[in-house]
């Protein structure tokens, strides 16, 4: 189960109970009462400690995202499964917040931390830090910038996907015309990741010609208001890859209201937002990540490396991804395939 406040409030009420046992009676009823105070208070104080000992914190960016909330919630059904607790928190992709959620976690006393982080190289120092006082860290879908201070660094072959996504985007538009490409932000790994892949494969077609690259941020707001801008200014814009699926609705949503529907896009992800836009005729295809399955994969590991000292894997693990299209969109329920 989630749990709430840590248990300081009600060790320090049993403290004060116990003094106040031994102001009262005889000099044998105190020495009495002082050997019954410290039974009390250990078979009492400890159980608070013991429940913080099976704490397991899972930090990730905003759950307005989809993919996040899933990896939240994953980690979140396959820790309380094996008998942990939780503690959920949310870091904004705001480094300096994921700095003070990692402060959190280590004052609460968790036993180990699930991270989707806020930055390649500022994650850093807060995931030594845990790892100074103890708590291992285990990083999902974004890697960091150091090896050998998380203990498993699982996430979906970004470069592979892309990869699988450019090759639709190319077929889908005959191996020509002109494109724009949404980035997304410019800390993560993950967007320079998919948009190496993405041109690996793109740019042997000479035929397909980018007129504009723009990061919208991950955000579905800030793609709208790019999309709004790219379409005024290359108005025989055929088609467009994103860097994500909450990127790739917010420039469908522009191109719909500017009656564009005829332009091709392509996301990543593997939402069930853009699988309905897919079987509507909408997008037309993105890129599954398994966000769902890497969170208990990365609660699994946890659970198998407080118990034997080891998860039998490499720090550093790379789930591959799956093309969605009209044919297999029907399939996919909450970035996993049924």
């Amino acid at each position: 189960m989630s749990i709430g406040g840590p248990g300081l409030w009600e060790e320090l009420v049993l403290r004060c109970s116990c003094q106040e046992i031994q102001q009262g009676g005889n000099h044998d009823n105190q020495t009495q009462n002082r050997a019954g105070r410290w039974v009390l208070a250990g078979s009492l104080v400890i159980p608070a400690v013991a429940s913080a000992a099976d704490l397991i914190a899972i930090i990730t960016p905003s759950h307005d995202n989809p993919f996040f909330k899933a990896e939240a919630e994953g980690a979140k059904k396959r820790a309380e499964a094996l008998g942990y607790e939780t503690l959920v928190l949310v870091h904004d992709d705001d480094p300096n917040k994921q700095s003070e959620l990692f402060d959190t976690a280590i004052a609460r006393g968790a036993k180990a931390i699930i991270l989707d982080n806020a930055g390649a190289d500022a994650t850093v120092a807060p995931v030594r830090r845990a790892k100074e006082a103890g708590i291992p860290s285990f990083l999902i879908d974004r890697e960091i910038k150091e090896s050998g201070i998380a203990v498993s660094q699982i996430v979906s072959n970004n470069y592979q996907g892309a990869q699988l996504g450019a090759e639709e985007f190319v077929r889908l538009m005959g191996e020509e015309g002109k494109y724009a490409e949404l980035l997304g932000r410019e800390a993560d790994t993950n967007a320079g990741i998919r948009s190496a892949g993405y041109h690996d494969i793109i740019d042997q077609y000479p035929d397909m010609e980018m007129v504009v690259q723009q990061s919208a941020n991950w955000s579905q707001t800030e793609a709208y208001e790019k999309m709004e801008t790219i379409l005024q200014a290359n108005p025989d814009i055929k088609g467009v890859i994103s860097g994500n699926d909450t990127m790739a609705m917010g420039a469908w949503a522009a191109l719909e209201a500017a009656g564009r529907d005829d332009v091709i896009v392509v996301g990543f992800d593997g939402s069930n937002d853009v699988r309905d836009s897919i079987l509507e005729g909408g997008i037309k295809a993105t890129v599954l990540q398994p966000a769902y399955r890497q969170a208990e994969l990365a609660v699994e590991q946890a659970d198998q490396y407080l118990k034997t000292g080891s998860t039998g894997q490499d720090e550093k693990q790379l789930m591959d991804c799956i093309l969605i299209t009209a044919e297999n969109a029907g399939d996919l329920e909450t970035f996993a395939m049924n």
